[in-house]
């Protein structure tokens, strides 16, 4: 294990995620909110801590082979959540706990979209803004703006990039260089995020609120600059706004790619592939369903509000937005329990939405089916196709082992959850919320998760870690084979 030279790439890093301080210190200036200071103590303090660790090992260039990349995403991850818990901790409004500020920093880069944090209308708009700012980098992964920029400093990123991209096709390549596919997928990224921001301005947002909100759209995190969420606008044009770009977002970024690169858009690209219409499909059935069980209690005034209201959260809980209206806590608790069991599904691979991935449970259920017909006819050779190819059972393998290993580290949380004297509609929801990385959950943490134990926070910490690594890049540091050398 090259440590000397994993210490040095983590500095760099630390050193690079230090110029994250610098937007919300001059959001502070132009607010005057105060919160100018903060973020310029917390700049000098993570810079000095990357220079710490990059110096003494910057002439160290061993080449990294596939074990040391899964050690350094799990180190990014962790160490990155850690330095951006920092403002957290020197800021004076809100004042948090060190287990608060580390849970909102880490829930923030995960993209969890779970906070800590009351009264967000009155909170400094700098603070709002570096939460809003967080969930933006951490959407496509710090790691790939890290791929794109680290070759310029002699650090190659093919055993970074396969760690951290989601999904069972995640060696495919888009470009024959790993930094072009990064840059790549940043310009998609940041295209959709303008476009996005754009759209709630026209709409009618201010500036930051528009810039904001794009941001945790597009990243599919949920993070909001007010309590009531998009509930704050009462706006039937931004719902839908950010029900397109959630839906954006939650497809395989490659097929943005493909579309947009391969002789102009190309729209059939989409609707060619098998994950993307399951997971529209998915998104109507869920709509439709919880369009008619408002429609028959009567809960709005017009089918058209109830239309409206129904769209948009079961896309925003479903794709593990998070995103809430004030009319949620009214719904009959059949619906926002079956719109946190979605979550479970989320958006498709490739995509900046959380879950186990709409293409595993595709495959899931053809192997089920698979097996039912192995059981009537024993002797007969079935192949599982996904988009018109076989697909290999090694593949398939994978898909149950990591359906497995998701519902035991969903169990064992959800155990230690109950153990702290959590209800259990509290600890079942807070458990999916965040494994799946989608924020908002039930009863007690219906609104924040400011009054729960500070075990709970760490194990959910710990939930988000695993989620957002796809639990095997986290898991596999547990084994003691990875530490032999």
């Amino acid at each position: 294990m090259q440590y000397r030279s994993i210490i040095r790439i983590i500095g760099l890093l630390v050193m690079l995620f230090s110029l994250t301080m610098v937007p919300p210190a001059l959001i502070a200036v132009i607010y005057k909110d105060g919160e100018g200071s903060t973020f310029m103590q917390a700049l000098v303090i993570s810079l000095v801590i990357g220079l710490i660790a990059w110096y003494p090992n910057r002439h160290t260039k061993e080449e990294l082979k596939a074990r040391e990349g899964f050690l350094i995403v799990v180190l990014f991850w962790t160490v990155l959540g850690s330095i951006g818990a920092i403002p957290f901790l020197l800021s004076s409004q809100p004042a948090l706990s060190v287990s608060d500020a580390f849970f909102e920093a880490f829930s923030a880069l995960t993209t969890t979209g779970a906070t800590v944090m009351t009264g967000l209308d009155h909170l400094p708009k700098a603070i709002l803004f570096y939460r809003h700012l967080l969930q933006w980098l951490g959407g496509m992964g710090i790691i790939v703006l890290a791929v794109a920029v680290l070759p310029m400093l002699g650090i190659g990123g093919m055993q970074l990039y396969r760690c951290e991209t989601p999904g069972p096709v995640k060696d495919a390549k888009m470009t024959p260089r790993i930094a072009e596919t990064a840059k790549a997928l940043w310009y998609i990224y940041l295209t959709l995020t303008l476009c996005c921001a754009g759209a709630y301005w026209a709409a009618g947002m201010n500036v930051f609120d528009a810039v904001g909100h794009a941001f945790s759209t597009v990243s599919i995190g949920g993070f909001s600059s007010y309590d009531a969420s998009m509930g704050q606008f009462d706006s039937q044009l931004i719902n839908t706004i950010c029900v397109v770009f959630l839906l954006i977002a939650g497809v395989n970024f490659s097929l943005h790619f493909g579309a947009f690169t391969r002789r102009g858009l190309n729209l059939k690209n989409y609707w060619r592939d098998a994950e993307v219409r399951v997971f529209l499909l998915f998104q109507l059935i869920l709509t439709l369903l919880c369009f008619l069980v408002l429609l028959n209690r009567d809960i709005y005034d017009s089918p058209e509000a109830t239309f409206d209201y129904a769209l948009f959260q079961a896309v925003s809980i479903s794709t593990t937005a998070g995103f809430g209206t004030g009319s949620f806590s009214e719904w009959p608790l059949f619906l926002p329990v079956l719109l946190i069991l979605s979550s479970f599904v989320g958006g498709c691979a490739g995509s900046t939405g959380g879950g186990m991935k709409v293409v595993r449970f595709i495959l899931l259920l053809k192997q089920g089916g698979r097996e039912l017909k192995r059981l009537v006819h024993p002797r007969a050779m079935y192949s599982i196709r996904l988009n018109n190819k076989a697909v290999p059972d090694r593949v398939i393998d994978a898909v149950w082992g990591f359906f497995a290993a998701y519902a035991a580290v969903f169990a064992l949380c959800l155990v230690v959850l109950l153990a702290t004297g959590m209800d259990d509609i509290s600890a079942f929801s807070a458990t999916a919320a965040c494994l799946n990385n989608l924020g908002p959950g039930l009863g007690q943490v219906a609104s924040h998760y400011g009054d729960i134990h500070d075990v709970s926070k760490w194990v959910l910490i710990l939930a988000m870690l695993f989620g957002r690594l796809e639990i095997f890049t986290l898991l596999v540091l547990f084994t003691p084979a990875f530490w032999k050398s």
